[in-house]
């Protein structure tokens, strides 16, 4: 359950790793630092954080805005993808989930306040699940990582235990 890493000298921007964050003070999330200096870095050192809602599961897309450069490309090897395989792909509703971010400016300690539209079709309330996804990575509400099916067993223990950690430390 790593912090993230990046390789962001020959641009490519990874995240990786599991974290959870807290709804805070004046209804702020904090980005954690391993993802906050990818963010950084593939934002051109902008405290900018993109976020879009996920085109298949109910979560959020978050990533710098590095990424928007490849959004084009994605639409395409998606549509083939899903060509291949004899699906039907609506290549508009996906163009539409990923070029329709929000850039979300954060403070130096990484503090956003969540747009109340993307909390509301999240389900995003007082607590976050982060899972790095390579070029972006996700933000769940526990509650609706928990309804994933079975690939998800691993991140939804990591949540459980981290869940647990971050209530624990809440009451003290």
């Amino acid at each position: 359950m790593g912090s993230g890493s990046a390789q962001v000298e020959t641009r490519a921007i990874r995240y990786n790793g599991m974290l959870f964050a807290l709804r805070g003070e004046k209804n702020r999330f904090v980005l954690p630092a391993g993802f906050r200096k990818i963010v950084l870095a593939s934002s051109g050192d902008e405290r900018l954080l993109g976020l879009t809602t996920h085109h298949n599961w109910r979560c959020l897309a978050a990533f710098g805005l590095s990424r928007v450069e490849s959004f084009d490309a994605l639409v395409e090897k998606e549509a083939a993808r899903q060509t291949a395989l004899g699906k039907d792909f609506d290549v508009e509703a996906y163009a539409h989930a990923l070029n329709g971010f929000a850039e979300v400016p954060y403070d130096p300690s990484g503090r956003f306040v969540m747009p109340d539209y993307l909390a509301d079709v999240s389900g995003i309330k007082d607590e976050m699940f982060l899972h790095g996804a390579g070029d972006h990575f996700t933000m769940w509400d526990p509650e609706a990582l928990y309804t994933m099916p079975a690939a998800f067993d691993g991140a939804k223990a990591a949540c459980r235990r981290m869940q647990a950690e971050a209530r624990k430390g809440q009451k003290k």
